[in-house]
């Protein structure tokens, strides 16, 4: 019920697994959902969504979940280059991929996203128009709210010193030489991109394969950038927000505020977690199950339409 695929996307070819429903329930005229998922920041597909694309499985969905160009096993030629707009457009390349998939009904595709994803279905999902459902987990929906939530509780200077790295790094590629990474998670004081305390043991603990703890540098000069809060009260399909209450990562706070735009799209659940929590154990129980009931609700063999979105 599991298998190795590749799409492309841009120049370069995704590679995914799709992971076939094991439950009728949802099956329509045009076939069954399908739920196109990918990683947070740095992240890869069995760096803690196997979970999650095994449980949507059992619960009658098709998943789709896919590593970005330049990590995991797809390919690309800049590798662990984090750039919001080259992954918008791998989810963009991977929902014409899901469409495409047999068995698949093209009218109930779902965006999944947790972390920076669950940031990028707000824009992916309004730009393409015909998402059936969005599930947005501990997302990251404003860059520039993140990074002062890094400098209310570490100062300015951790800022200051991945800034100068990824000036380093920048100078480097326009000069046709290797890539300068910084680490994704680090301890405390460390440079690193996530130093809030536990978030190392946390993505660690996670961690597949694949998984690299090193990002190229000059993606720090775009967070700031990353702002998908904005594309919020344009979104028209349902959506569930859910938020850590205890995340230092991915502000709650932002997360509130995209769901409050979204307005009657939105359903929030809140649980009494940190950023890495929903990986494992008890934290991805309770965020699968809320997840399923949720899609259920709004992926019947009728299509979904705005009237059925449920209020915050």
């Amino acid at each position: 019920m599991r298998r190795t695929t590749t799409f492309p996307s841009g120049r370069d070819t995704c590679t995914a697994t799709h992971v076939t429903a094991r439950d009728d329930g949802l099956v329509g005229p045009g076939g069954r959902p399908c739920v196109v998922m990918a990683h947070g920041f740095g992240g890869t597909v069995d760096t803690g969504l196997v979970g999650y694309a095994e449980g949507l499985a059992g619960a009658g969905l098709d998943v789709l979940a896919f590593d970005y160009r330049g990590f995991g096993h797809s390919g690309g030629a800049t590798r662990q280059r984090v750039s919001y707009r080259r992954q918008r457009a791998d989810y963009h390349a991977a929902i014409r991929a899901a469409r495409d998939l047999p068995g698949v009904d093209p009218e109930r595709i779902v965006l999944w996203g947790t972390s920076y994803s669950g940031g990028h279905v707000f824009p992916v999902a309004v730009r393409d128009g015909r998402i059936a459902a969005v599930v947005s987990m501990t997302p990251a929906v404003d860059g520039t709210a993140a990074l002062l939530t890094l400098v209310r509780h570490a100062g300015v200077r951790p800022l200051a010193r991945l800034v100068a790295h990824g000036l380093r790094d920048l100078g480097r590629a326009l000069v046709g030489r290797p890539a300068h990474f910084v680490p994704i998670v680090a301890e405390p004081g460390d440079l690193g991109f996530i130093t809030s305390p536990g978030s190392l043991a946390g993505y660690a603990s996670a961690a597949g394969p694949t998984w690299r703890n090193a990002v190229t540098a000059r993606s720090a000069l775009e967070v700031a950038l990353n702002r998908p809060i904005r594309f919020a009260a344009r979104l028209r399909s349902p959506l569930l927000v859910q938020v850590g209450e205890l995340d230092t990562v991915a502000p709650p706070t932002a997360a509130h505020r995209a769901a409050s735009k979204a307005g009657q799209h939105a359903s929030v659940r809140t649980y009494p977690v940190g950023h890495f929590d929903v990986y494992d154990g008890a934290g991805l129980a309770a965020a699968l199950a809320d997840q399923i009931t949720f899609l259920h609700e709004h992926l019947s063999t009728t299509h979904p339409t705005p009237e059925k979105a449920i209020h915050a």
